[in-house]
């Protein structure tokens, strides 16, 4: 990959297949980490993202042509989980970054595009949740200037799935 630009846009049906191609190559790292049938199931429910209802923009990221990263925004926490957990903003979900084009800034663009995208329809906040089993991501959010959200934390079964938020109006990830 050489130093040209990421650009970010708006997922177009004939994506579909690269999608799942980069959510599950990104994804894939996690698997020698959870038991088998977790694993299983979480790769199920990764391929059937692709399609859900509910997300207002699915992104991508292109590099040189290339497709090597997506993630999806939901306007609520009931659109994004299927439950109500008093989060009335943006969610971004599934981030993923083709391994081979980590360290390229595509999270960061992915990320920074949500958030423009979010401060548009007028949130003042935009959120997402992650695990301790995502450590480098967490590190990226909080970079980026992403804070706990700990009354918006819920359990997958008996995993602690953390939240964060971005506060839109001070955010430097827009200002650069």
């Amino acid at each position: 990959m050489t130093s040209s630009a990421v650009h970010v846009r708006d997922a177009l049906d004939r994506d579909r297949e690269a999608i799942l191609a980069v959510l599950l190559d990104a994804y894939g790292q996690y698997e020698g980490t959870m038991p088998g049938e977790r694993w299983a199931e979480y790769k199920r429910n990764i391929a059937a993202s692709v399609d859900e209802p509910g997300p207002f923009a699915r992104l991508v990221a292109e590099h040189d042509g290339e497709l090597v990263g997506s993630a999806v925004l939901f306007p609520s926490s009931l659109a994004a989980y299927g439950r109500e957990l008093g989060i009335e903003a943006p969610i971004i979900r599934l981030i993923a970054v083709k391994p081979a084009a980590r360290g390229r800034g595509v999270a960061t663009a992915l990320i920074r595009e949500s958030a423009r995208r979010a401060r548009e329809l007028g949130a003042r906040t935009l959120h997402l949740h992650t695990s301790d089993l995502m450590a480098s991501a967490v590190r990226l959010y909080e970079r980026l200037g992403f804070e706990r959200a700990y009354d918006k934390d819920l359990y997958n079964g008996d995993i602690l799935v953390k939240s964060y938020r971005l506060h839109l109006d001070d955010a430097s990830l827009l200002k650069i």
